[in-house]
């Protein structure tokens, strides 16, 4: 029997099986592909707080960005200039892959092309079913930590409930040899979200949105008006899709059982990233797995400790962040277009970028700061809100 059965081996479940091999648990990760880093479906793109913070290699690092542009519906642009890299671009798959190394290091270990089929908690342990190489297996273990993703059926089935609101994104890898920095979109390519295009490596760039509904069909439209104005090479590329969870779950644990990173909805309401807040969740789930599995006790009243734990850290920049996300997906392209004009116009982007407390990774603070400028909070205000802004 495992002390610890993580399902899924992206970035947080690897930090989860690292830290907790590292203090001599057994610990055993279930992961669905052949081998890590094959889910290509996200931008990678992280602030330098969590390349630092996480010891994140330069040799998984395509491109550190120290600027944006970002366009409004009617093409007027913003460019968000820092002298410093503010952000860096990963090479995911290889990124994936020393996240599992690290862990395999510390004692874990991995069973690739597993696919979970259930995990069923008991008064003694939890009993994952899954499949490998065409044989059906059972592993066993005191605890389980789910970490593959955003997977509503497994997570309702374990009586988590369902995630109150999503997204869809989709995204491509194109050639494209002109692109200078990240871009981004907003307008009807990418309905009340956004779209991008970010340096992933020698002429390459990955193209990406999100939208509610038909992400796709917006993706290959919005491609083939790239590949008109002379902007990528082809627009017959491979699209990845992925849900995106915008509000988190309502509860993250239970009875053996903590759920961590995208799976917890532990994603920027914002942006959609997920990589940084993941791994922070991993730290907490680690923490408290470790203490629990130390005094054998991984009950529920013992495991709430986590769920306390993530929402003291990200609680208040995820309900900031999602009413700003329920904010902007009312506004229309006419306000978004007037808000882009005030911003430039009032020097309103030179302050904030000013602002040491304005980062790439925690966009409540920006959020706060933009509604104390009068002429922003007159525009949004016109919007009847259910909640209050800040």
């Amino acid at each position: 029997m495992y002390d610890v059965i993580i399902v899924g081996g992206g970035p947080a479940g690897s930090r989860v099986a690292g830290r907790l091999a590292e203090n001599g648990h057994k610990v055993v990760v279930l992961e669905k592909n052949a081998r890590p880093g094959l889910k290509s479906d996200c931008t990678g793109i992280v602030g330098m707080e969590c390349v630092d913070k996480f010891s994140i290699e330069d040799s998984v690092i395509l491109r550190k960005v120290n600027s944006a542009t970002m366009f409004s519906p009617s093409g007027n642009s913003l460019r968000i200039y820092r002298p410093d890299p503010q952000a860096a671009v990963l090479d995911r798959a290889a990124f994936d892959t020393i996240m599992a190394e690290r862990a395999l290091r510390a004692g874990a270990e991995y069973s690739f092309d597993t696919h979970v089929n259930d995990v069923a908690i008991q008064d003694d342990g939890v009993k994952v079913t899954a499949d490998r190489l065409g044989k059906t297996q059972t592993i066993t273990g005191k605890v389980a930590v789910i970490a593959c993703g955003f997977n509503p059926g497994l997570l309702e089935k374990l009586g988590l409930g369902r995630y109150k609101d999503f997204a869809i994104g989709a995204q491509g890898e194109i050639e494209a040899p002109n692109l200078d920095g990240v871009e981004i979109y907003f307008g009807d390519m990418a309905p009340g979200f956004f779209a991008w295009l970010v340096p992933a490596g020698q002429d390459r760039a990955r193209a990406g949105l999100i939208t509610r509904e038909n992400p796709g069909f917006y993706l290959k439209k919005w491609l083939a008006e790239l590949k008109s104005a002379g902007r990528m090479v082809s627009a017959d590329v491979p699209i990845r899709y992925g849900g995106i969870p915008l509000k988190p779950l309502s509860r993250t644990y239970g009875e053996r059982l903590i759920v961590v990173g995208d799976a917890a909805g532990q994603v920027k309401p914002t942006s959609g990233g997920g990589i940084y807040y993941g791994l922070l969740g991993a730290d907490i789930a680690a923490e408290t797995l470790n203490e629990a599995l130390e005094d054998n006790d991984l009950s529920v009243r013992r495991l709430v400790r986590y769920e306390r734990g993530w929402r003291k850290k990200l609680g208040s920049e995820l309900r900031t962040g999602y009413r700003a996300r329920w904010l902007f997906e009312r506004l229309g392209n006419r306000r978004i277009d007037r808000l882009f004009q005030m911003v430039k116009s009032q020097g309103i982007d030179e302050a904030l970028l000013k602002a040491k407390d304005v980062s790439f990774d925690w966009h409540g603070r920006t959020i706060t700061a933009l509604f104390k400028y009068q002429a922003i909070a007159r525009t949004i205000g016109r919007i009847k809100l259910p909640f209050k802004p800040g």
